[in-house]
This record gives C-alpha cells, sequence and structure tokens, in this order.
C-alpha cells in the first residue's frame, strides 16, 4: 500500500514512476547477477491504492537471465517489466578496457530546488521522499543534472538496494530536462529503461538528463546516470507530449 510520499507530479491520486520503479526493481534481483538492463513500460496510471506486484524468472541461464513482472492495481495491469540479468565474475581487464571514472562533483556542492508547481498535497515522491541537489540547471526550462538520494525506506523498514535507487532517480530525468512548462503541457513518460555497468556505491545517484520533444506529439529524455565515483549507466524515457487543455 503506497504512502502519500509515492505520490507524483500530475495527479493528487496517482504515484510517481520512480516509486513502483523501485519496488519492481527489488522484485526482479537474484543472487550472483547484475540487472544490467531494467525497461518498465506504463500502461496506465499507478493509483495511490493497494497494489499486487509478481515476478519471475521466465529465462533461465547461467550467464544471462531475463525476468518479467507485473503491477497490478483493482485487478488490472498498470506497469509490465522486463529485467536481463548477467552473471557476476570475476574478470581481469587490461587497463585501457577499464579506464577509471571521472568523479564528478558531489552532491555537497549542489542546490535544493523549487518545484515549479507551488499548488498540491504536501507529501510527493518529488517532495518528502527524494533530497535533490542540482549541480547544474534545476526545475526549470532546460538540460540539467542533480543529485537524488531516498531520503525514506521504500517497503516498511527496509532501505532501497543499490538498483532500486538507480531507478527511483532514473525517473526524474523528463521533469528536471523540461523544456515546456507544467501549467500549459503534459509530457508523461510512457516508460522507463534504465542500463547499467555497475550498481552505486553511495546513496545519492547523479541523474544528467536532457529532452527533446517533436511537435506530433512524441519525446524523449535521455539521461547519464553517475555516482560519487563516475558514471554507471544510461537511462530513456518515450514522451506523450499533449496541450493541457487537449488532453482533457
Amino acid at each position: 500500500m503506497p504512502t502519500g510520499h509515492a505520490r507524483g507530479p500530475w495527479d493528487p491520486d496517482q504515484l510517481h514512476g520512480g516509486a513502483p520503479g523501485a519496488l519492481i526493481a527489488e522484485a526482479v534481483q537474484a543472487d550472483g547477477y547484475l540487472v544490467a538492463r531494467l525497461t518498465l513500460e506504463f500502461l496506465a496510471p499507478v493509483p495511490l491504492a493497494p497494489l499486487k506486484l509478481t515476478a519471475e524468472t521466465t529465462k533461465p541461464g547461467r550467464n544471462l537471465q531475463v525476468a518479467d513482472a507485473e503491477l497490478e492495481a483493482g485487478g488490472r495491469t498498470v506497469v509490465r517489466a522486463r529485467a536481463v540479468r548477467l552473471r557476476r565474475g570475476d574478470v581481469e581487464l587490461p587497463p585501457a578496457a577499464s579506464e577509471p571514472d571521472q568523479a564528478p562533483p558531489g552532491p555537497d556542492t549542489g542546490r535544493a530546488g523549487s518545484f515549479p508547481v507551488a499548488d498540491g498535497p504536501e507529501e510527493g515522491f518529488h517532495r518528502t521522499a527524494m533530497d535533490i541537489r542540482f549541480i547544474e540547471g534545476d526545475y526549470g526550462i532546460g538540460p540539467a543534472k542533480g543529485w537524488f538520494r531516498l531520503q525514506l525506506p521504500l517497503v516498511d523498514d527496509e532501505p532501497a538496494g543499490p538498483l532500486a535507487r538507480v531507478v527511483a532517480a532514473a525517473d526524474f530525468g523528463n521533469g528536471i530536462s523540461r523544456v515546456v512548462d507544467f501549467e500549459d503541457y503534459l509530457f508523461v513518460n510512457t516508460d522507463l529503461t534504465v542500463h547499467v555497468r555497475r550498481e552505486p556505491q553511495t546513496e545519492w545517484v547523479l541523474v544528467d538528463a536532457r529532452t527533446r520533444l517533436e511537435p506530433h506529439g512524441a519525446g524523449l529524455a535521455s539521461s547519464t546516470l553517475s555516482d560519487e565515483r563516475g558514471e554507471l549507466g544510461l537511462s530513456a524515457q518515450s514522451l506523450f507530449v499533449a496541450p493541457r487543455r487537449a488532453a482533457k
């Protein structure tokens, strides 16, 4: 049962995509394997209501596995997901193949941003569940780079795992890099795909995001993901774009 801290910015009765995304990320894990790719398809808004999550390994294997998951609300599937898992090993690589990451400016150098929509409930994933500190840009128009840290447990008193922290942060890509106003347009991500080559070593995840929109009503938000050590992966979101008056 989600709390108000999982709420999103579009509707007070709907969740932010990062909350169910983090929940699914925990469910598709397997000992000895790295989830190298996770794709979430948001088939319908996820309500602030009881949710049922199912996950299973649909393609077992020694080196590569596939896991599928579904999130239901009121008997209806609202999110469908697929994870690709790769067996963890111990591979000795030449220096040129494993160059050290360049550490980005840390969270302590960031600043808080003011969410552009002032009204709405006080509790929300973007307001109370996340500690957000911007390095470049903010919630304004254009590209942005910000640090994200889940500051609440994910389920009951259990903290979120590394992949869940990445997914929770990655879903903010389109929101922080918006190129149109919240009041005038919808730009809702219909999916989220996250690729990682390693998991974050700290609580913080850096999202370096950029959005491009097209006049036929679609868009793409793409982000580079890092931790305090350096780059760890990529994410992308397909966007449905419409004027708010037409969407109603």
